[in-house]
């Protein structure tokens, strides 16, 4: 296996992010400084990474139902509630972190993982992950508006295209179904707000396929093999 992709494997970095650290010099095989990412390492090598033994880890996926008030970060400086905390009863042993952001007080789908190269496929613009929204405005959004947003708004960053937008059925009409593939940061919030409006409550339903049916909020499962290899 390459160094870069063994190093992902074992929940380092992404394969990306893995193949800059072995060329600055940071990891060693067998003792020695190797700065070749495609170094084919061996069953017999010892792989290590800031002094410490590299071990290929069993790969975890979990999917959270997210609550609000929790920071999608591994840890925060400033003491807040993380979706870590959600997960201190699994007792893990492997480093699992979440794939992408969900902000402070949005809630719904929410990936982690300790697999690299899963977490890239899933973040990484071009492949395109499929996100659903429900949204909760603070006033009634017109059809006309509803119709900008599906032809395609141009923000501060570009444009940003919208594959669907509807009405919720039986909700107010201040409440809508939003699906995209961008991952930009705070994309969803900025399109509305950009049309002038506030979101009093945003929900990710699905992600990448996966939706939270039978999931109450706060809690997680283990995606199931079908599951992953969907997501690969």
């Amino acid at each position: 296996m390459q160094l870069n992709k063994y190093l992902a494997h074992a929940g380092i970095a992404s394969r990306r992010q893995a193949a800059e650290l072995v060329k600055t010099g940071k990891i060693t095989v067998n003792g020695l400084v190797v700065k070749e990412p495609g170094y084919q390492v061996k069953p017999t090598d010892v792989v290590e990474f800031q002094g410490s033994v590299v071990r290929q880890e069993e790969k975890i996926y979990i999917l959270m139902n997210k609550p609000k008030g929790y920071i999608t970060t591994v840890a925060d400086e400033r003491n807040r509630k993380t979706v870590m905390q959600l997960l201190e009863s699994a007792h893990f042993n492997e480093r699992i972190y979440p794939v992408g952001r969900l902000d402070r007080d949005t809630t719904g789908a929410l990936v982690l993982t300790n697999d690299g190269d899963f977490a890239q496929k899933l973040s990484h613009p071009k492949y395109e992950a499929q996100k659903v929204y429900h949204v909760t405005l603070d006033r009634v959004i017109k059809i006309a508006e509803l119709q900008k947003i599906a032809q395609g708004l141009v923000l501060e960053d570009g444009p940003v295209d919208v594959d669907e937008i509807s009405y919720i059925p039986d909700n107010p009409r201040s409440r809508v179904r939003i699906r995209l593939h961008s991952g930009r940061n705070r994309i969803v919030r900025r399109i509305f707000e950009h049309l002038g409006f506030e979101i009093t409550k945003l929900d990710r339903v699905n992600y990448a396929g996966l939706t939270l049916k039978g999931l109450p909020r706060g809690a997680w499962r283990y995606l199931v093999k079908h599951e992953v290899a969907m997501l690969k």
